[in-house]
């Protein structure tokens, strides 16, 4: 169930933003070449049929907007786990108007069930650790998520199963203890996930279209298994909140020290997903990228969110999540598209 009003999208404009228009083109131009890049391989080009948007945005200015595929800027794209990104933010404003007290909170307050559990480990489980992939929880098989999404109270049924790691311990990539974000927040607040966004997130940032489907418990998906839906437009306008220190159009949508902890974990786990050598922390990816930090968020198949401080600069990405073609697509985005953008951007500042 989503709730939908007409959006509106920027034109691309200035000098600079034609030229990176240009230089992006290359990527769907195989033998084409301007300002020194160049595509050897057009096989590369024609294998990522997957490629569905690419919006980068400086400033408050859009550089580039482009869809592929048959995919337009009307589109609501499956962002997968990108939902884990946009939940990190919802319990941040949690935070920020005295719903949760800090990440630090343990979640026997939303799940008090956990008192007559045996393993009493289970009652220091945090925020911050599911938010880390590190709660040590029961966590899905990804070959067989028809099972997992099946189960009539899959909150429920995670908090029930025997830890699998010591909390706090071992980065272990968990939906099933993702999605208890969305439990705790609509039990922290009275609102339905979707609700709470609404009244203060989406609607302050003029976000007016979007889909969110629920869980089998009832509870909107915190994970992306089921996936949020958004343009990539407003996808990208979330990036930009992060840049512009939790700030919109003046309002500010949460806290300053809170967008800080995101962009800047104390604590941080070596994870083998995304690009190669990143780290993770607070449902966020951070690498140091030929020597410029970015954060980012990730989802199946090549949904990305990246966030780049040092250039001002959000550039979001959406591919399709068929399971045959979604690595495959996703490598090669980072692999070779994404160093092609970067370059761009670099040279539009000289």
């Amino acid at each position: 169930m989503g709730f939908f009003i007409a959006g509106f999208f920027y034109n691309i404009d200035s000098m600079k933003s034609c030229l990176l228009l240009f230089i992006i083109s290359l990527i769907i131009i195989p033998s084409f070449s301007i300002c020194q890049i160049h595509i050897e391989d057009s096989s590369i080009v024609k294998a990522d049929t997957g490629l569905y948007a690419i919006v980068v945005s400086r400033n408050q200015t859009k550089l580039y907007e482009h869809y592929f595929n048959q995919k337009s800027a009307s589109d609501l794209f499956n962002d997968q786990s990108l939902t884990k990104s946009i939940m990190s933010i919802l319990i941040g404003i949690a935070i920020d108007k005295g719903f949760i007290s800090s990440p630090d909170e343990k979640i026997i307050r939303f799940f008090p069930e956990l008192k007559q559990d045996a393993d009493k480990k289970k009652q220091n489980i945090t925020i911050r650790q599911i938010m880390n992939q590190a709660s040590g929880l029961y966590y899905e098989d990804l070959t067989r998520l028809d099972k997992y999404l099946s189960l009539p109270d899959p909150s429920a049924y995670t908090i029930q199963q025997p830890l699998i790691t010591e909390p706090g311990s071992v980065f272990h990539y968990s939906n099933a203890a993702s999605h208890l974000l969305s439990v705790i927040l609509t039990k922290a607040s009275g609102l339905s996930t979707l609700e709470f966004a609404v009244k203060y997130l989406f609607g302050p940032m003029k976000i007016e279209r979007v889909e969110w489907m629920k869980m089998n418990d009832g509870y909107y998906d915190g994970s992306g298994l089921r996936s949020i839906r958004m343009s990539n437009t407003d996808m990208n306008r979330i990036g930009r909140l992060l840049l512009d220190s939790g700030r919109y159009d003046g309002r500010q949508i949460v806290s300053v020290s809170y967008i800080h902890q995101l962009l800047n974990p104390e604590t941080r786990y070596q994870t083998n997903w995304g690009f190669p050598g990143s780290e993770y922390a607070l449902c966020w990816y951070h690498k140091n990228y030929r020597g410029v930090p970015i954060t980012y968020g990730l989802g199946w198949g090549g949904q990305f969110n990246f966030i780049i401080p040092s250039m001002q600069t959000v550039i979001t990405v959406n591919e399709s999540i068929n399971d045959e073609t979604a690595i495959p697509q996703s490598i090669l985005f980072q692999e070779k598209i994404f160093p092609m953008i970067l370059s761009a951007l670099e040279r539009s500042r000289n």
